[in-house]
């Protein structure tokens, strides 16, 4: 009888790039190189988020309506150009360090878990070289191409706010961080005010103060909602310290202050009924909802809905500076307040 013979074994490749007819010639292919411009995206990509871009729009969103304030209409192009540029670049510094000093909180969090410096796409020590060439950058452009040494100087004194202030100070040490270290987000309106004007007065400090008191409604409702990351992290928000009642308590407290602050705008700059009009309405509204918050925290709600109020707390204040962006444009007969 024959015997069946045995059929062959071969050897698995992992990858095969390519057949020539002979099994033992098997050769793994090799890997793709990615194209430069891809990798230069990706790079780019990652400088930038370390600035944190969400934030500086928002920044922007407050210092192009001061501009158009300070310059009681429509400003020169250039300047306003400049201006913007300028605190972009100043903000962007100030984010980058703060990601650089953060990087073992974002570890933590899940939020922040995929950040460039969490996932080492870029390296600390470039981080901080970024950071710093942001500043010194920021600061000349507002001492030379803008021509303002007060703008500059307020630019130095809102990044080391952020960075020393808050970021290695207040931060991890009490749940009062927001309120004291969110002045440095207030400062966009006063470099802007300066730059235009080349000096300071009572109408951009009642802008910071807008800014200032609309912070903690703004940033406590995230802290509520990600409470858990800032827990896990050992940051004493206030939401990780005190019940969601009680935030939300102070979060109203801090909204009718800031909806006053909108109103003592009207007499210190001379604004309109166009600006009174829409800063009562939009108060209004964003007070609601911060009472509803509350209600259901009060309650013992599971879902209390509070990214609903973060994200109306960014509409209001772009209500609020659109409205301060199209006063100097109304006839001086609306005026609200007139000496």
């Amino acid at each position: 009888m024959l015997k069946r013979q045995p059929r062959p074994r071969y050897a698995r490749a992992s990858r095969v790039s390519h057949y020539d007819g002979d099994m033992t010639s098997v050769t793994s292919a090799p890997r793709l190189e990615i194209p430069w411009w891809i990798r230069a995206s990706r790079i780019f990509k990652a400088y930038l988020s370390l600035t944190k871009p969400r934030i500086i729009e928002l920044l922007l969103a407050t210092t192009l309506p001061t501009v158009f304030l300070a310059s009681d209409g429509w400003p020169p192009l250039w300047l306003t150009v400049a201006i913007v540029i300028g605190g972009a670049l100043s903000a962007g510094a100030a984010n980058t360090f703060n990601s650089y000093l953060d990087r073992d909180i974002d570890a933590v969090m899940k939020r922040t878990s995929t950040r460039p410096l969490v996932t080492g796409t870029v390296s600390p020590r470039a981080a901080l070289i970024f950071a710093w060439t942001l500043s010194v950058i920021s600061t000349a452009w507002f001492a030379w191409v803008v021509d303002s040494l007060l703008a500059a100087a307020l630019s130095v004194a809102a990044i080391v706010l952020y960075v020393v202030f808050y970021t290695m100070t207040l931060k991890r040490r009490t749940p009062q961080n927001i309120v004291w270290g969110g002045a440095a987000g207030c400062m966009p309106v006063l470099i802007a005010w300066a730059a235009v004007t080349q000096t300071l007065s009572w109408t951009p400090v009642v802008l910071f103060l807008i800014v200032f008191f609309w912070t903690p409604p703004h940033y406590w409702p995230l802290s509520m909602k990600f409470e858990r990351d800032y827990r896990d992290a050992d940051v004493p928000m206030l939401p990780v310290v005190k019940p969601s009642a009680h935030v939300a308590g102070q979060m109203i407290a801090y909204t009718v202050v800031m909806i006053v602050t909108t109103l003592v705008l009207i007499p210190v700059a001379g604004m309109t009924w166009i600006y009174a009009a829409g800063a009562i309405a939009s108060g209004a509204w964003f007070l609601a909802g911060v009472v509803a918050l509350h209600d259901r925290a009060f309650r013992g709600e599971s879902k209390l809905r509070e990214m609903r109020v973060f994200r109306d707390s960014i509409v209001y204040l772009s209500l609020v500076f659109a409205f301060v962006l199209v006063d100097p444009l109304v006839p001086d007969a609306l005026t609200v307040w007139t000496t």
